[in-house]
């Protein structure tokens, strides 16, 4: 994979593409939740690198795409953009997991043309799914992690994020990079965000919601469970994986992606 930047007022933006992008592949671009960064998507860029090209990115205030002054969902289907007009492609598939899920949407909103088709991973839907106390719960999340010790804080996100050692390595690791207070402000911030954000739309692609078995953040099931029942998308529940359902149990994340991508054929 190459390294590579692109820049806006706010700071830079550092993403990774395939060594050699081929002009007849469909083009996978994987984005991560928040608090993490493209190494939880290690194993999907080994599995699909064959056969597609790849795009990962550190979004915006996150990872190596830091100090990034404004995080903002705005600025960040921005970034998306800017990336998919320098790599010269006319469509992409969106990979997003979580918070990358709602980037997904975001962008599926407001470049349609540009999007052949979505997978959400532990991710939630955009509408009007939400009660005003969820609404409420997701406007405490910043605070409440401030409570905690900053040890205590990233335990707590590792266990509930995944199961496996492996999962849970990978969480560790890059939670690892952030101070508390940072970790606290992309909470709040990334939110925040999301309900600013966040309107009723019909998404104009094919689409494949996926969530691990034990997820247990927030509303997760619930939501993917209504989302589905709503629009008729597939929905497949991931054996032995928590929120973080590819690094978990890569296998049956990259199989069902797979069998999507081969249906869109």
């Amino acid at each position: 994979m190459r390294r590579k930047t692109v820049c806006d007022p706010n700071g830079k933006i550092v993403y990774w593409v395939s060594e050699a992008m081929d002009a007849e592949r469909d083009t996978l671009f994987f984005l991560h939740g928040l608090t993490a960064d493209h190494t939880m998507f290690e194993e999907q860029v080994v599995c699909f690198g064959r056969d597609y090209n790849v795009i990962v990115w550190d979004a915006p205030a996150h990872g190596q795409s830091r100090p990034y002054n404004t995080f903002t969902f705005g600025n960040a289907t921005s970034g998306m953009k800017r990336i998919i007009d320098e790599c010269g492609l006319s469509q992409v598939i969106l990979i997003g997991q979580s918070m990358g899920g709602y980037l997904s949407q975001s962008f599926a909103l407001g470049y349609p043309e540009q999007v052949k088709a979505l997978v959400s991973i532990g991710s939630t839907p955009y509408g009007e799914y939400y009660s005003k106390s969820d609404i409420w719960w997701l406007n405490q999340i910043g605070w409440i992690a401030k409570l905690l010790p900053e040890k205590l804080l990233k335990q707590t996100m590792v266990k509930h994020h995944a199961m496996t050692k492996n999962g849970r390595e990978n969480m560790a690791a890059m939670v690892a990079q952030y101070e508390k207070t940072e970790l606290c402000w992309l909470m709040r911030t990334g939110y925040k965000g999301f309900l600013e954000d966040n309107r009723t739309f019909d998404i104009c692609c094919p689409v494949l919601l996926l969530v691990g078995e034990k997820d247990r953040t927030g509303k997760v099931k619930s939501y993917n469970k209504e989302w589905a029942k709503r629009t008729g998308y597939e929905l497949i529940w991931i054996p032995g994986a928590a929120h973080n359902a590819h690094v978990d149990n890569p296998a049956a994340v990259n199989n069902s992606i797979r069998h999507f991508l081969e249906s869109l054929k």
